[in-house]
């Protein structure tokens, strides 16, 4: 699928664009954060409490639904949108490059695909770039990825130099199989904390040509200020007229960041994991429900949210329910994290339509770092 992606504004100050790209869904407005539904569910959440949420993009996993319960059940289920029953816009898959890279024991890397054995039972398995592609095309994502080697953190020059070069080959491989039209497919950037690599890296996979780039590598253990440099690095050689997309990032801050350095759209696991151990986010900064000066306080999780849980609950019930292990606790910080991410990404979106971005990143960092 050839993604129509269009900016509507540029920043006269950064790198930040307003945007929007057309799927079958409808528009999608960039920038943006997607949710992660891992399993083809964003934890203990349905696609109603999404929707409520403001969210629009949603993002599953190629590895684990490939392991559980297999492509070939999805696409009997008539593909992922079907079978989770996601109606409210486009669904991501990501490769199982990560996947592979951070949780399957035993990695044996070759030219022909990576050899491992399964976190869940041990077995045998093999993914290679072609494979990657054939589970997503049954899967029925939207848009998918790449396959690609994610390199640990740090890595020395010449290994990340050796790395980026098969995974430009295993892109070239990947494209060449990919024979869904109804998928938009991206290509992947890598080249850890090295300029003249990520440059390479992002040359050569956009002329290989793609619907849209994603920026993979990058908060993997680094510091924030090389976080924000790999970047850089990368989106200044990605062209203007396609989505660049950055993997695994969900960090209020980061989002900023990543958006006045040119990032159309992140995602996180992030709010729902933070949820289920009894963390908020709130514009004051992250609060943990488990703290006992929360035992009395009869008021929202944040005065002007307009999430489901503060319109209807206290921290005090919240609490309650996480220090009960009650689900519905995790529930509805995974309701407000999710909504509290979204109305950032409209803040952000509305001061980009005004040129005040930067204005507000430095009064963001006050209130939610007390910095």
């Amino acid at each position: 699928m050839d993604l129509k992606f269009k900016i509507i504004k540029k920043s006269k100050k950064n790198m930040a664009r307003l945007g929007e790209f057309t799927t079958k869904w409808g528009i999608s407005k960039t920038p943006m954060f997607m949710p992660v539904g891992t399993q083809a569910t964003v934890k203990t959440l349905n696609p109603e409490e999404l929707a409520e949420a403001k969210s629009n993009v949603i993002l599953s996993n190629t590895y684990h639904l490939w392991l559980r319960p297999g492509e070939d059940i999805v696409k009997k289920a008539g593909g992922l949108h079907e079978f989770m029953n996601y109606k409210n816009g486009p669904i991501l898959t990501d490769s199982g490059g990560f996947q592979v890279f951070s949780l399957a024991e035993k990695k044996n890397i070759k030219e022909e695909g990576v050899y491992f054995k399964s976190h869940i039972d041990g077995s045998k398995l093999f993914l290679s770039p072609e494979k990657s592609i054939e589970i997503q095309n049954k899967l029925g994502a939207d848009i998918i990825m790449s396959f690609d080697e994610c390199p640990p953190y740090p890595a020395t020059h010449e290994y990340m130099e050796n790395s980026i070069e098969r995974t430009l080959r295993w892109a070239k491989r990947g494209k060449a199989v990919h024979n869904n039209k109804d998928q938009a497919l991206f290509g992947i950037v890598q080249g850890g904390c090295y300029e003249d690599l990520r440059k390479r890296s992002a040359e050569e996979t956009v002329k290989i040509g793609f619907d849209g780039y994603s920026i993979g590598g990058t908060a993997v253990g680094e510091e924030k200020e090389i976080q924000y440099k790999e970047v850089e690095y990368t989106t200044k050689y990605l062209p203007e007229d396609k989505v660049r997309y950055l993997m695994g990032v969900g960090d209020p801050i980061d989002l900023i960041e990543g958006v006045m350095r040119g990032v159309d759209i992140f995602d996180c696991v992030a709010p729902t994991r933070i949820a289920r151990h009894g963390n908020a986010h709130t514009r004051k900064g992250k609060i943990n429900l488990r703290n006992n000066k929360y035992k009395e306080d009869f008021t929202p999780l944040e005065e002007k949210c307009d999430c489901y849980a503060c319109k209807n609950y206290t921290k005090a019930y919240i609490r309650h329910l996480i220090i009960a292990e009650e689900v519905l606790g995790q529930r509805l910080l995974s309701i407000h994290n999710i909504r509290f991410l979204t109305k950032l990404i409209e803040d952000i979106r509305e001061n980009i339509e005004t040129d005040t971005l930067e204005e507000f990143k430095e009064k963001f960092i006050i209130d939610y770092y007390n910095k």
